[in-house]
């Protein structure tokens, strides 16, 4: 059976209609949520910054050797070798290692759908849809469902990885005199790939024994690591050594916790290498910076697409005529754009008034602007048509 299928299909006018007032209710529900989106990420970023801002205030270099206490429940910096009292294990395999964690990662050859679809207008408003179903075997470290295909047959995976994985983290970990959390741990980087060996292959139960064999540094299940079969699976192992790291965290007894700001947000970082307080802050900062302009995009795209949606009635009873719902297909998505902008500019300059009045100011003047520039250029594509 071929791994590509075309599927063709007309909609008439009225159908579009029909389907476009739909899509219309869809996105008057999509505005909203892109509202909440936006002042939510504008009210999470304010926190975050005045959280960080009072830490870096608050924090206290210590040294690691010997727990002080006059430092309990303050936020402290500290930096160092943190090692582990014992070995982490993957039971399955046999193997374990002096180290802060240990991991088995899966993943399984299977099949992948891919969709891509072209539309063209017709004569009298109609559409027709050409959709290309392409399939095509992948690896990945996610179960594929192929039930939800278009074309399941002879694409069908399996419902489950032969093998799960697994993620194993010291409980005695210490840096000096200090007790380190197995969430610190997991904060961590610097993860080492671990090769795998025939004694540990040696060790797997009877029904995984039988297929196991070492491709490169990975375990590999199926017959042929070079001809993959749907179903197969490889799994290597990373594991974190023993290392300096520097934490910014809450000393509580001779253990470290998240420390709660007045602000409203908890603080409880890690870094790789020796690395001072006021670097870290500065990184935290910055990572802040991006995940609100990450989601200020996102609550954009949302509010595009809701007022995309809910304008597009007006290009489908333009296309019963192509040339002309082209034209007006274009203005309304400039619309959208331009309301999109103005209404997120809105909402983020509402969020920031109350932490930053000038700057909120200063955006809804811009957003003023720009609701004015698109009231104007709606007034402009009518004033013709009346004429």
């Amino acid at each position: 059976m071929p791994d590509s299928f075309l599927e063709s299909s007309s909609t008439s006018w009225f159908g579009r209609i029909g389907g476009a007032i739909k899509g219309m209710i869809f996105g008057l529900i999509l505005l909203p949520v892109s509202v909440i989106l936006l002042f939510w990420n504008e009210t999470r970023a304010v926190t975050t910054a005045k959280s960080l801002k009072e830490g870096a205030a608050a924090v206290v270099s210590v040294a690691p050797d010997a727990i002080q206490p006059q430092n309990d429940q303050k936020l402290i910096h500290l930096s160092g070798e943190v090692t582990s009292g014992e070995a982490v294990r993957d039971p399955l395999f046999g193997l374990n290692a002096p180290a802060l964690r240990l991991a088995r990662h899966v993943e399984m050859y299977q099949w992948k759908q891919e969709e891509h679809t072209e539309k063209h207008k017709t004569l009298g408003g109609g559409e027709e849809t050409q959709t290309t179903y392409n399939y095509t075997k992948v690896w990945s470290d996610r179960p594929v469902e192929s039930a939800h295909f278009k074309h399941p047959e002879e694409h069908t995976n399996p419902a489950a990885f032969p093998i799960p994985k697994l993620t194993a983290v010291t409980a005695k970990a210490t840096l000096g005199a200090f007790k380190i959390p197995a969430p610190i741990i997991e904060k961590m980087q610097g993860d080492e790939p671990w090769p795998a060996t025939e004694e540990s292959l040696a060790k797997l139960p009877p029904p995984w024994k039988s297929k196991a064999k070492l491709s490169g540094d990975s375990v590999y299940l199926g017959s042929d690591p070079n001809a993959p079969a749907v179903g197969d699976a490889r799994i290597t192992f990373l594991l974190l050594k023993p290392g300096t790291f520097s934490i910014l965290a809450q000393q509580t007894g001779d253990a470290l916790a998240p420390y709660p700001t007045h602000a409203g947000r908890e603080i409880e970082d890690v870094e790789s290498g020796t690395v001072s307080a006021d670097v870290m802050f500065q990184h935290d900062q910055s990572r802040n910076n991006i995940l609100t302009w990450v989601l200020r995009l996102a609550g954009f795209i949302l509010m595009f697409i809701g007022f995309a949606a809910a304008l597009n009635p007006l290009h489908v009873f333009a296309d019963v005529i192509p040339f002309v719902g082209g034209i007006v297909g274009f203005g309304t998505g400039l619309v959208a754009a331009l309301l999109g902008l103005a209404g997120s500019l809105v909402v983020i300059a509402i969020a920031w008034l109350a932490a930053r009045p000038l700057l909120g100011g200063v955006l809804l003047l811009v957003a003023l602007i720009a609701l004015i520039h698109t009231i104007r250029r709606v007034h402009q594509h009518r004033t013709p048509a009346a004429a």
